[in-house]
């Protein structure tokens, strides 16, 4: 039996790791120094076990002289013929990937994606939802597939009511209107998921708000195959102290639903559901002004909306630093073929295929 984590001859400082577990004691400081949620070993791990689909793991481990692991970079290869192509584990479920070190560290994050590919030699390396300021098709001469944003809501503000009264005038209204006229016309009640006996029945009502939402719907990263991951997910999080799942109730029964997590000093917005029947009541403004306050309360410094450009993203963040899926060439056959994608784009119906075709 090989071991889980050997030496690369092409760089004494570049391990790769054929497991997860072992690599857990090293991971969970790098993840937390990202600042970053999708960067917990929790995640990758799960993302692993629930759609790696016994695909080779080829996670590198970047060290300093001493061993001390300084970046992991999680990557399995996606296909071996007829181009060899690597991605990032927990790519379609998760945003802002990429090497797992320190938020502060970008050269750090240049020099462990080149160790990486370095030690691997793919035709193509096709990095998804990569941060979009860091400009990784630059640094590694790759091109862009597709972008979308990234809001972010930072608070300057100690309080509630300064955060409120910071906003403009209609916004400001808005705020303070819709919670209330539903509180004045209704029996409401908000219920933080806070408790493992009952979870699953909180995400029960979640996931009944997001399917009355949006219907069934291909490539749903909440519904389908992606449920069993999503609640796998939510009790490890909740042990964790990171699940901010929040249920608002009318007259007893459940009508929006926030779910998200905090890690770190932020917030991550990640899935919605509200039962349409009550839009004229705007529970799902209500819903996320009440998640917003209590991000806040809670001493929370970003409030991230993730990916997405849907108009409700923005009423409230102030930068929006995007992301981007890079494909980077590392042969000729990987040259080629990023050329080929390139001429497809400018063909009208191009640029649409090569984004339903991106996450795949």
């Amino acid at each position: 039996m090989h071991s889980s984590l050997r030496p690369v001859p092409a760089s004494p400082h570049v391990q790769l790791a054929d497991a997860l577990e072992p690599l857990r004691e090293q991971w969970s400081p790098l993840a937390e120094a990202s600042r970053n949620l999708f960067a917990t070993w929790e995640w990758n791990a799960l993302w692993w076990k629930h759609f790696g689909r016994e695909r080779p793991l080829q996670v590198r481990v970047v060290g300093a002289e001493g061993g001390e692991a300084r970046a992991i970079v999680p990557l399995f290869v996606w296909k071996e013929r007829p181009f060899r192509v690597l991605r990032l584990i927990g790519h379609g479920h998760g945003d802002l990937l990429g090497p797992i070190c320190s938020s502060e560290d970008r050269e750090l994050g240049y020099e462990a994606l080149e160790a990486a590919l370095a030690a691997e030699s793919p035709d193509l390396f096709v990095g998804d939802w990569l941060a979009g300021d860091l400009h990784w098709a630059s640094v590694f001469g790759g091109t862009v597939v597709r972008t979308t944003g990234y809001p972010i809501l930072r608070f300057e503000h100690p309080s509630w009511d300064e955060f409120v009264a910071s906003r403009g005038t209609s916004h400001r209204k808005a705020i303070r209107y819709y919670p209330r006229r539903l509180a004045r016309d209704y029996d409401v009640e908000y219920r933080q998921s806070d408790d493992p006996a009952t979870l699953q029945q909180d995400l029960d009502e979640a996931f009944r708000l997001h399917a009355i939402r949006f219907g069934k719907h291909a490539g749903c990263l909440f519904c389908g195959p992606s449920e069993a991951f999503q609640r796998e997910f939510a009790a490890a999080a909740l042990e964790r102290g990171w699940l901010r799942l929040l249920l608002l109730y009318v007259n007893g029964t459940a009508v929006a639903a926030e779910y998200g997590f905090r890690y770190g000093n932020a917030y991550f917005s990640y899935q919605g559901g509200r039962d349409p029947a009550w839009d004229r009541l705007s529970v799902g403004f209500v819903v996320e002004v009440e998640s917003i306050r209590r991000a806040l309360d809670e001493g929370i410094r970003e409030y991230r909306f993730l990916e997405g450009e849907e108009g409700y993203k923005y009423r409230f963040p102030t930068e929006d630093p995007r992301l981007e899926t890079v494909a980077i060439p590392r042969t000729r056959k990987g040259r080629a073929l990023v050329s080929g994608v390139e001429a497809i784009r400018r063909v009208p119906p191009g640029k649409a295929l090569i984004g339903r075709l991106a996450s795949r």
